[in-house]
């Protein structure tokens, strides 16, 4: 099980339906032929549908049941914050792979021209790191709390860096994950 409720398979551990989430068609699991259950949502805000049959049993930690699940497209929810950039209202998108950002609403992609078209405006929400008064095992340097935009916690080294040229880690590779 990971931090975000979900299992190291990406399934959702226990999910709760919410009221506000739009209601589901009737639609058939394509592995039983059962009908599918509500939409719920995860605790990183993906939305799902399982298999009416299937369900998690949080003390073996195994799915039970049939094991389809069907990942939906969460559509952007509208903020209280105006864009920067032109004023229209910004909205919070999440994408396929549960990352989230704030962006304006009137950036929109034209599939026929293949480009985005409106205000470019989008700020990707991160995680925060704070610094600790504690020495790195490895190196000596200062260690940092890393907490990443879906709460999970760890502990690394502050020289570690991302180079967005060579796309790998620079600096030290001292990472220790914490419990919550």
């Amino acid at each position: 099980m990971n931090d975000d409720n979900t299992t190291d398979e990406g399934l959702p551990q226990e999910p709760e339906p919410k009221d506000s989430l739009p209601e589901a068609p009737e639609e058939k699991c394509p592995k039983c032929g059962s009908l599918l259950g509500p939409i719920v949502e995860t605790k990183s805000g993906k939305q799902l549908r399982r298999c009416s049959t299937g369900s998690w049993n949080s003390e073996t930690r195994q799915n039970e049941g049939c094991d389809f699940v069907k990942w939906l497209t969460v559509p952007p929810k509208e903020l209280d914050e105006k864009c920067p950039k032109c004023g229209s209202p910004l909205v919070l998108m999440v994408t396929r792979f549960g990352k989230k950002a704030k962006k304006c609403s009137t950036n929109q992609w034209d599939p026929k021209e293949k480009k985005a078209t409106g205000c470019d405006f989008i700020e990707w929400i991160g995680g925060k790191t704070e610094e600790l008064d504690e020495d790195c095992p490895q190196c000596g340097e200062k260690l940092v709390m890393f907490t990443t935009a879906n709460g999970k916690r760890l502990k690394k080294c502050s020289t570690n860096k991302w180079d967005p040229e060579q796309k790998m880690a620079v600096g030290c590779d001292f990472v220790e994950w914490q419990n919550n």
